[in-house]
């Protein structure tokens, strides 16, 4: 074991004896899990039946990273999955900050502040609103690394199957979504001849805006619409394009002409539930914008492997993650506003005493309310040690000064 990670375990240590791990509910069913820093293998097919074993065994093995099944066995120590016999799985959504675009020109704080907007959104628009589960029934996790994690325990989902999950999946990211659904078309006659003892009718197709008391995406659609039509009277041409991509190689008179159109009848548009106010041209740019730029930026951010997979191993609540020492923090949806994992997540067991430490690389850090700017060899408290070490991003010194 290098000194990177006896000085990672010693800090690890010290948090254990102090903190005892968040439990599950029906642990005694899960599945356990551990990595460790002197050992290369996953140590898994573990059970317990009692809270104190479970801390005992973290104070004596000191794992750098621990998890737990979302699924429940009959035995879940059984050495095969077919042994463990399955009863059942929470439903689990994971978001993680490397699914975010332009994620790799983010700092760390920036990654963490943008991937929880994407869980609060996830939760409100998703979870408990089109899905309908109550905010008990969801128990939100700082993942102590990038991103968040939503269980729903419900017994409405134990017994979902992969493809269940799937759908799920897909409803919230947007998969499959048809337009003609949620906008149909619907013919109105605009005019009619008789031509040798037959009628012959021109009949016009426009699109249909979903009622408001529509609900799911065809609701958020709506609402999605109004907010564009009022980009359409707020923006100019320039401002528009680079909002909503898909019209960037619109002439900006085509655009102005939209902008006019809209600006004359938004009102007519939304009480009687119809584009049929709008030229044809106005129509099609705004099915554009709709289908190309919104649906995207409505849509939730989902881990679908996570999400589809009925026996996964997840972090377990209290413990702390090997690669940045935080604290794998079980939150409410209100605690999730205001939470800072660089100040809310820093076990208060990791000390202020300087520590002297070789930046692998020149980095800016802000924890506890401390902005660190640091380069080279330099000293800074454990607790940002701890951090660092964890990422990779410096090494460990000569140990803990004046100790």
């Amino acid at each position: 074991m290098d000194q990177n990670s006896r000085f990672l375990l010693k800090a690890f240590r010290r948090y254990y004896k102090a903190n005892a791990p968040v439990l599950p509910e029906r642990f005694g069913r899960r599945e356990f899990g551990f990595m460790f820093f002197d050992r290369t293998f996953v140590q898994r097919h573990l059970g317990f039946t009692k809270a104190d074993d479970v801390r005992r065994f973290l104070i004596a093995q000191v794992p750098s990273h621990c998890y737990y099944s979302t699924a429940y066995y009959r035995d879940p120590a059984a050495p095969t999955m077919d042994e463990k016999m399955w009863l059942g799985a929470d439903l689990i959504f994971d978001l993680d900050a490397d699914h975010l675009k332009g994620a790799d020109k983010m700092t760390y704080a920036e990654m963490l502040e943008q991937i929880k907007k994407e869980m609060i959104n996830l939760v409100d628009s998703f979870i408990c609103g089109d899905l309908g589960f109550k905010e008990e029934e969801v128990n939100i996790v700082f993942s102590g690394g990038r991103g968040y994690h939503a269980h729903v325990s419900s017994p409405k989902v134990l017994t979902l199957g992969s493809p269940e999950r799937r759908e799920i999946v897909d409803y919230v990211t947007s998969k499959g979504l048809d337009m003609n659904w949620t906008f149909p078309e619907k013919g109105t006659v605009t005019s009619a001849v008789n031509l040798g003892g037959r009628k012959l009718t021109n009949v016009t197709l426009d699109r249909l805006i979903p009622k408001a008391d529509s609900g799911g995406w065809r609701l958020r659609l709506r609402d999605g619409l109004a907010a564009v039509a009022d980009d359409l009277m707020a923006m100019d041409a320039k401002e528009l394009k680079k909002k909503y991509p898909s019209i960037g190689k619109t002439a900006d008179k085509t655009i102005a002409k939209v902008k006019d159109d809209v600006a004359s009848s938004v009102n007519a548009m939304f009480e009687r539930n119809t584009m049929a106010t709008l030229t044809k041209k106005s129509q099609e740019i705004l099915m554009r914008i709709m289908s190309e730029d919104v649906v995207v930026s409505l849509s939730g951010e989902v881990d679908e492997p996570v999400t589809a997979d009925i026996k996964r191993l997840i972090r377990l609540p209290g413990s702390v993650h090997g690669k940045s020492g935080l604290r794998v923090t079980p939150l409410s949806r209100n605690g999730l506003d205001d939470f800072d994992p660089l100040e809310d997540a820093v076990p208060k067991e990791y000390s202020s005493d300087a520590v002297k430490i070789t930046m692998k690389r020149d980095t800016e850090i802000t924890m506890l309310g401390e902005r660190m700017l640091l380069k080279g060899e330099t000293e800074v408290p454990e607790y940002a040690a701890v951090f660092l070490i964890g990422r990779k991003l410096a090494d460990h010194g000569h140990g803990i000064v004046n100790e």
